[in-house]
């Protein structure tokens, strides 16, 4: 089934809001210089509890332990019963931090980190290059990883394999593409390039699926940069939205023919595809979620609600139950979607440092980083599904994340004006018994 991520004209309250800030933003450049921030000084390795000298990149309440939010008027109280050691909530167009808890403690990422590597790497190659399978692309996978099922000798699109990244957090797909783009080595030492590039200095990269390795950190704050950077490529939104795609199985001799079979992946993302005890979340739109034995649960969600767009990000919830991930995220999805306009910021998600430095506007367009510019024909449905109307289980409908202006802001002197429309997320999968 296709799928396309038509452009749709920015709606006319965020093309006020854009002209105002705008208007802001013009007027201080000549006031403040822009800011970048210098990588923090303490050791890459996970503590145990949240240290006092956190990274203040973003403010200096979201380098402060414990959790952080300022309630105006009418802004709701924050869920008593969310057990996450990090956590954030922000506005993906502003950038505003609603609130957050231990934002920037480093703590080990599990398969979030993939977001990184699809920001990194995704841009390189079309979605329609073909690659033959070498056994050296599948060395060094890490005992008990996950995987889509790529099998040597067989050949596979680009596309391909960032479906079995998005869905099936498929860490034989993550090392494809990593030979594909040189190696694990040259791989991972881009990505801590461009960890660096988007501020995301909490974040140091040994393994470039996110598999635990000793040293290998990021925080709650650096994965929601991911997010929202990832976010504003035509091929990141469609692959991370993806509910479930046909994915390329053996190659078989049928009747003296080669058959090449396939089977169907789904996405592991709860909030996206729904499960016994979580339902699809209205309006979710992806990104990543992990879990390791390190790690725990981690997962990082875009969702969007009268128009408004908002990233949560939750790291190693300390209750049990299942898919606790995905319970916390939706009920911090709750607060900040009745917060937003009430509580006040306790900080922002900073811009890329090239941006802060130029101080200016930066362009680009709706698709900018869409691999090889234009994308193949969907194999998957990306879209969110939601019940047919009588069926038990009340998953929720979600619905279409409509495009509009992105701004981000740094040191009150960087605008980017991008219209970043996320996937249609309207449509309903057929009712089954």
């Amino acid at each position: 089934m296709a799928c396309t991520f038509s452009s749709v004209s920015a709606p006319q309250k965020t093309v006020r809001r854009s002209l105002l800030v705008t208007s802001a933003v013009l007027s201080s450049i000549a006031l403040t210089a822009p800011v970048t921030f210098a990588a923090p000084s303490p050791s890459p390795s996970p503590t145990a509890t949240p240290p006092a000298d956190m990274s203040s990149v973003g403010g200096a309440r979201l380098g402060q332990p414990g959790t952080q939010v300022d309630l105006g008027s009418g802004a709701p109280v924050l869920p008593k019963d969310i057990t996450a050691r990090s956590w954030i909530v922000a506005d993906a167009e502003s950038g505003e931090v609603l609130a957050a808890h231990n934002a920037h403690w480093r703590l080990p990422p599990a398969s979030t980190m993939k977001m990184l590597f699809a920001d990194t790497v995704l841009p390189k190659f079309p979605s329609t290059q073909k690659h033959e399978v070498a056994p050296s692309d599948l060395a060094g996978m890490g005992a008990g990883s996950s995987m889509v099922g790529i099998k040597e000798g067989e050949t596979y699109t680009v596309r391909d394999l960032w479906l079995g990244v998005f869905l099936r957090s498929g860490n034989d797909a993550v090392h494809v593409l990593s030979a594909m783009n040189g190696g694990v080595d040259t791989t991972v030492e881009e990505m801590n390039e461009h960890a660096e590039e988007l501020q995301a200095l909490d974040t140091h990269v040994v393994t470039p699926d996110g598999y635990d390795a000793p040293g290998q950190v990021s925080s709650a704050y650096d994965l929601t940069l991911f997010a929202r950077s990832g976010l504003q490529k035509k091929d990141f939104r469609e692959y991370c939205s993806t509910v479930r795609a046909n994915f390329p199985g053996d190659t078989k001799e049928k009747k003296g023919k080669s058959v090449r079979e396939s089977f169907e992946i789904q996405n592991t993302n709860r909030l996206l595809t729904g499960d016994s005890d979580v339902s699809v979340y209205q309006g979710i739109a992806g990104v990543k979620n992990g879990n390791t034995t390190n790690a725990g649960a981690t997962f990082t969600g875009v969702a969007e609600r009268n128009g408004r767009v908002l990233l949560v990000t939750a790291m190693n919830p300390q209750k049990s139950e299942h898919n606790e991930v995905y319970k916390e995220t939706a009920k911090l999805f709750d607060w900040g979607f009745a917060a937003a306009g009430k509580a006040r910021p306790v900080g922002e998600l900073v811009a890329p440092k090239s941006a802060a430095q130029s101080g200016g506007q930066s362009g680009g367009n709706a698709s900018a980083g869409q691999a090889g510019g234009a994308a193949g024909k969907a194999s998957g449905s990306p879209v969110a599904s939601a019940s047919a109307a009588g069926r038990s289980g009340g998953m929720g409908v979600a619905f279409a994340i409509s495009g509009g202006v992105l701004v981000l802001l740094a040191a009150a002197a960087f605008l980017v004006n991008r219209r970043w429309p996320l996937p249609d997320l309207v449509r309903r999968r057929s009712s089954r018994p």
